[in-house]
């Protein structure tokens, strides 16, 4: 025997499909991804006066050799464990950390250039 709520729950009208909203939180990580990325990136690009300023004065005294290797070490290994805690898939993030590590890099070269010529 079929009870009046079991009828009403096998017959019952299906809910009109709603396209699903973006709620406050997905919002949130989506600008907050966005502006991680372009400060960042923006970073990459603002390693280049130092460098452009010790090749051009040809002193690289002024410059800590420790605070750069220990600089390009953080974003190097930032980049390895994004890497690895996002399932060894590659994303922006981990881009922008190479890219970070590698103008440190560019920039303890140029300080060992003209440190130790």
């Amino acid at each position: 025997m079929i009870t009046l709520a079991r009828w009403r729950l096998v017959h019952a009208q299906p809910k009109e499909r709603t396209r699903p909203r973006l709620d406050a939180r997905a919002l949130y990580l989506r600008v907050l991804t966005w502006a991680f990325t372009l400060f960042n990136s923006v970073r990459v690009l603002a390693y280049a006066p130092t460098i452009w300023a010790i090749h051009a004065s040809g002193d690289s005294s002024q410059h800590s050799l420790w605070t750069w290797i220990t600089w390009a070490g953080a974003n190097a290994t930032m980049a390895a464990w994004l890497y690895e805690q996002n399932g060894q898939r590659p994303n922006r993030a981990i881009a922008v950390n190479i890219g970070n590590a590698s103008m440190c890099l560019c920039t303890v070269a140029l300080i060992i250039a003209y440190r130790f010529h």
